[in-house]
């Protein structure tokens, strides 16, 4: 068996107001997440089922985890293969189906991952191209913690690599 992890998070309801759940509509979705050493985070639910906008929802930060895991595995991958990556960003999209019964489930997410290199070649001067950094999100996809412990698919759809206009970093 391999090394086992484990992650601590409090979540605390801010919600209850005067009344508390007396009804669906009495009670705030509002609450906190504390991450011990780390600033608290505001949570509520989707605006669609009574949140608040302005904090962050499960499904969003679901989100940000596939994207994030993702991002972290191809920046260890690419500087495993030599690629010198200067820029990264992606605008992940989750989609989420709810049944008429109310309960739901993701069906998919598509990462966007943008990447920057310094040069068009690796550090041992062998060429890299958009197929190689393509290898690069697979092979990421397959090591990233957070999509393997899904049900639903996880795919990545980069854009054509870019080539910074500065100077390499030696």
């Amino acid at each position: 068996m391999g090394l086992l992890h484990t992650y601590d998070v409090d979540v605390t309801w801010t919600g209850a107001g005067e009344s508390g759940t007396t009804s669906y509509t009495s009670y705030s979705r509002d609450h906190e997440v504390d991450f011990p050493g780390k600033p608290r985070l505001l949570g509520s639910a989707d605006p669609s089922f009574r949140g608040d906008p302005t904090r962050y929802t499960p499904e969003e930060l679901l989100v940000a985890a596939l994207s994030q895991c993702h991002m972290l595995w191809f920046l260890h991958l690419a500087s495993s293969d030599g690629v010198v990556v200067i820029g990264y960003s992606d605008r992940a999209t989750g989609t989420m189906r709810v049944e008429a019964a109310g309960h739901g489930q993701f069906t998919q997410v598509v990462l966007h991952p943008s990447v920057t290199v310094a040069s068009p070649v690796r550090l041992d001067g062998r060429p890299i191209g958009d197929e190689d950094l393509g290898e690069l999100h697979a092979r990421a996809h397959e090591h990233c913690f957070i999509a393997r412990s899904v049900s639903f698919p996880v795919r990545h759809d980069p854009a054509p690599m870019r080539v910074s206009q500065v100077a390499a970093p030696s």
